[in-house]
């Protein structure tokens, strides 16, 4: 999706900017050799679009004052170095919406690589939305320990099948969830680009999508102006950052219009998902019926929320 990303930024400025891709590049001292080579190719500005790179890259955004460093979903930042993400969980609460509804089990199964906060909080988005259409149902995590391992997701699939479960999301970087949970006859939820358009099967309900290029051209027209600035940037459906794929046709209408009105009310600030009374998988009150959850609780959350079911 970065690369679609980059491909729209190509496609809006045209001959005006030239761009280096790197691919593949593991997420240790590796990084820092890529990040001085784009220097030395003479780049002015450099996006980094894996977590573990935040490191390595502001050890070279600090060697090289007058380039500028754009790091995908960390939070360390220098003065010529940015941090920027997408509020996911956003679409993620959509996502559950429909998997909440679509459950005849009222078992939901997902699958995850590791407990950051990123992913527990989009866990914990996804099930909310899950239980504001179906109180009685839960979700079950499968830790897969990899970002990116097809044979080990489908493993974790069929394990969470075995349990019961008819609708599986994901938090991973392949579609082999998706693919395991059609070919049993179950439900899935795509992440990353639009898994029922790739394929080609309405049991994809409907996928969660970033659009990187809403960052990357400000960003770059900014550095083209002189009038780049670093920031920490966390855009939502407001901003267009994140998107759902068109919804699958076995979803009711009534379905399809809740999300688009759940959607309407964060693109207008009038409701986010993490508002309101929470409680953890004890029973706990974490938050009140009147609060909000501010930023930095959200980037540094460590807990489930009532419904989830940790297979750890």
């Amino acid at each position: 999706m970065h690369e679609m990303g980059t491909q729209g930024l190509e496609s809006h400025f045209g001959e005006r900017i030239h761009v280096t891709r790197m691919e593949n590049i593991p997420e240790n001292g590796t990084s820092a050799l890529a990040f001085d080579f784009l220097v030395d190719e003479g780049c002015s500005i450099i996006f980094g679009t894996s977590y573990n790179y935040q490191e390595f890259m502001q050890d070279v955004a600090q060697e090289h004052p007058e380039v500028h460093f754009e790091h995908c979903s960390g939070y360390l930042r220098e003065e010529n170095m940015s941090s920027y993400y997408g509020r996911m969980y956003q679409a993620r609460y959509l996502t559950g919406i429909i998997a909440g509804s679509m459950t005849e089990s009222d078992k939901i199964g997902y699958v995850a690589p590791f407990a950051t906060p990123d992913i527990v909080r989009g866990i914990n988005a996804f099930t909310l939305g899950v239980r504001s259409a179906n109180p009685d149902a839960t979700v079950t995590v499968q830790w897969s320990g990899t970002w990116f391992n097809a044979t080990i997701e489908g493993q974790k699939a069929q394990a969470l099948i075995s349990l019961g479960c008819d609708v599986l999301a994901q938090h991973q970087d392949t579609s082999a969830v998706a693919s395991a949970t059609i070919s049993a006859g179950k439900y899935a939820i795509g992440y990353n680009a639009d898994f029922r358009a790739m394929l080609e099967d309405d049991k994809v309900l409907v996928s969660s999508l970033w659009c990187w290029e809403r960052y990357m051209i400000p960003a770059v027209q900014a550095v083209l102006d002189g009038t780049w600035e670093s920031q920490d940037y966390w855009g939502g459906f407001e901003d267009d950052m994140i998107r759902l794929s068109t919804v699958s046709p076995l979803v009711p209408l009534a379905v399809k219009q809740l999300v688009e009105e759940k959607q309407s009310a964060m693109e207008n600030q009038t409701f986010d998902v993490f508002w309101g009374e929470l409680k953890d998988t004890d029973g706990t009150i974490i938050q009140s019926a009147e609060g909000k959850m501010s930023d930095t609780a959200l980037r540094t959350m460590n807990w489930f929320v009532q419904g989830v079911i940790d297979e750890d």
